[in-house]
């Protein structure tokens, strides 16, 4: 089977929506892929392209980051990794008082095979939580978190 390729895995693609600054979004693929799956069509039209704060919360210059921007009372999280596996565990002190909803867009079971396979869940948290993120080669994770 044929798969186009990009740089990084679906859920990278997502994560550069927040980590990267740009007042143009682009979708890489193929369009009629993303009416496909309308999860990370919804999931990427939240995230605006202007920010109230911006948190690094773990970063290594061309290896990894991991920040996390405010707009309004919205938090969205983005993590891309290069070429190696990588996992972290991320505190959410930043978050206010009060349950959290939260949408997280991150690499599937199989990403290592097929940079196409992601998951998307859904949880709550609160500002004392820790969530596990765990990245494929080349993978990313992307959360939007909305209070209560």
């Amino acid at each position: 089977m044929s798969r186009p390729m990009a740089f990084g895995s679906r859920a990278h693609q997502v994560a550069m929506f927040v980590v990267f600054e740009s007042p143009l979004q682009m979708m890489c693929d193929s369009p009629t892929l993303y009416k496909k799956e309308q999860e990370t069509t919804d999931f990427i039209t939240q995230i605006p392209t202007t920010w109230d704060e911006t948190v690094v919360l773990k970063a290594a210059v061309s290896d990894y980051i991991v920040l996390a921007r405010r707009k309004g009372e919205i938090w969205f999280l983005g993590a891309m990794t290069d070429w190696t596996a990588r996992d972290f565990d991320i505190d959410l002190s930043f978050l206010g008082e009060g349950k959290y909803d939260i949408q997280i867009f991150r690499d599937g079971i199989n990403t290592d095979r097929n940079a196409m396979d992601y998951k998307f869940e859904k949880d709550i948290v609160q500002k004392d939580s820790k969530i596990h993120m765990s990245m494929s080669s080349g993978g990313g994770w992307a959360a939007i978190i909305k209070k209560e």
